[in-house]
């Protein structure tokens, strides 16, 4: 049988996964697998809050990931040539390549939303930022102990965290904790530090019910959190972040966690985009239009066929979506009928800071919730498969 080449583009969860699903799912079917990302390791993006607070390893290199059975190209793929079949991507030198495929998979995920540069902050999007998050918390805990007035060393110990998605909130809860930490450490007082999580809508988790909204708010609030309801933050400046109510709070660091956007990359692709810049499949990942063209995760917009329900930007999605493509790619292979996408089971998993968690799942119409270090146990868990971490 004829050697087919498969390529993945884009090594992120739904990229890994589907190596991953593909070559367990395809024994007998000769494939050359190739990964093409810009980075020469796995970034863990869920765990960005992790580095923001603590000066921890959160990439994977490829080699650790796939030993052995798949080729990496690092570069940035900048056109995919639909009709012949090939894709051209530049790599690390600024050299343009052309690559035939028969089957690709376009998994380049989402990026981080950013405020504009007027509103000052910073935005948690990447490991430099997540870094440069950590070294200004750490200097203003140090310029606190010699701070000697006592409305600017309250300052210097309050942080805010504007967006109060599950990134927002994991942020906001294992900051709370380091910061405490840090400051016993410096012979402060870790009752003064600070932490503001500015939420937009009426409650915590809008996504479950509001019994585990007031349940998060709840174990926030113990760990040193305030959480500000129908609150919009507008723009740090000269120490305040300024509210939307023309009210001002006096902080050392304004953390922004906004959200998911599509991967503006996709517009160069050349291939069928939704209005939000999502790729256009059908009910089993095929790209529209186009043939051995394939594309999961973030960037793809994914509906299941029976409730018309599009799936969530989140990476425990990516996991049954590249099992599931595996199959459609041998059954297509094979020109036998291909499995449809169903939804995830609606679960999620929040880190409340490094010594607890919680579960929420709704499964026969019943609310299953778990807290402390058991959720926390899961939430590890949920982290680890994502990264296919044993």
């Amino acid at each position: 049988m004829k050697e087919r080449t498969c390529i993945i583009i884009g090594g992120g969860y739904a990229g890994i996964n589907a190596i991953n699903a593909i070559r367990k799912t395809t024994h007998g079917i000769p494939l050359r697998v190739i990964l093409i990302d810009k980075q020469p390791y796995h970034l863990r993006k869920v765990l960005l809050f992790k580095s923001a607070a603590e000066d921890v390893t959160i990439t994977i290199p490829w080699s650790e990931i796939f030993s052995e059975g798949v080729s990496f190209l690092q570069g940035a793929v900048t056109m995919i040539k639909s009709q012949e079949k090939q894709l051209q991507y530049e790599d690390t030198e600024g050299i343009l390549h052309d690559i035939s495929y028969d089957i690709l998979v376009v998994a380049v995920g989402s990026v981080i939303r950013q405020p504009s540069s007027e509103q000052g902050g910073m935005a948690l999007t990447d490991l430099h930022t997540a870094a440069s998050i950590r070294q200004r918390w750490q200097e203003n805990l140090l310029a606190a102990v010699k701070e000697t007035d006592k409305i600017e060393r309250q300052r210097l110990l309050t942080a805010a965290v504007a967006g109060a998605g599950i990134s927002g909130i994991e942020t906001s809860a294992e900051l709370a904790y380091v910061m405490r930490q840090e400051a016993a450490a410096l012979q402060l007082d870790p009752a003064d530090i600070r932490i503001f999580l500015i939420n937009a809508q009426d409650r915590l988790f809008p996504e479950g019910p509001a019994k585990v909204g007031r349940k998060l708010e709840r174990v926030l609030t113990r760990n040193g959190v305030t959480v500000l309801h129908r609150c919009k933050a507008v723009q740090e400046k000269d120490g305040l972040l300024l509210l939307a109510d023309g009210k001002a709070i006096p902080i050392g660091l304004c953390i922004w966690t906004l959200g998911l956007l599509p991967n503006p990359e996709l517009r160069s692709f050349g291939l069928p985009l939704t209005p939000d810049g999502q790729i256009a499949v059908d009910a089993s990942y095929r790209v529209k239009g186009t043939q051995g063209i394939y594309s999961i995760g973030d960037c793809a917009h994914i509906t299941d066929p029976v409730s018309g329900r599009a799936d969530r930007m989140t990476c425990k999605e990516a996991i049954p979506q590249a099992n599931r493509l595996a199959k459609v790619i041998v059954a297509d292979l094979s020109n036998r009928p291909a499995p449809a996408h169903q939804a995830y089971m609606e679960l999620f998993c929040i880190g409340l800071g490094p010594e607890q968690g919680l579960v929420w799942a709704r499964q026969w119409g019943l609310d299953f919730v778990l807290t402390g270090k058991l959720g926390l146990k899961i939430r590890k868990f949920t982290w680890d498969s994502a990264s296919l971490v044993q």
